[in-house]
């Protein structure tokens, strides 16, 4: 996904995996955001960031892996059950019976 920060005056590129982080997923935002760069920023506007929103995430591997980068980035991970207010989850299937679901 592709967003323009306005109060900080650049593009934002936000990946999002279902999956564990893999520090190669950093090699891919690398390069969404150089693209986002070399073809959207102009001299008004400040380098890119770039989030990548794993499902989970090793801290140490994470850490490694985004000191080895030259541009603005953060990886972060998400809880689905804490997007889904208290009131719809009885009506939702689990996790698991989605996955079980999309197996089949």
């Amino acid at each position: 996904m592709l967003f323009y920060n306005i109060q900080k005056h650049c593009y934002v590129v936000i990946e999002i995996k279902t999956r564990a982080f893999d520090p190669r997923d950093m090699g891919q935002l690398g390069t969404y955001i150089a693209a986002t760069d070399g073809i959207l920023r102009t001299d008004n506007d400040n380098p890119t960031i770039g989030l990548l929103i794993c499902k989970t995430k090793d801290n140490v591997l994470a850490q490694y892996a985004t000191s080895a980068v030259n541009v603005p980035v953060g990886i972060s991970e998400y809880e689905l059950n804490n997007l889904i207010p208290d009131d719809y989850k009885s009506s939702m299937p689990t996790i698991e019976e989605i996955e079980r679901e999309l197996k089949d």
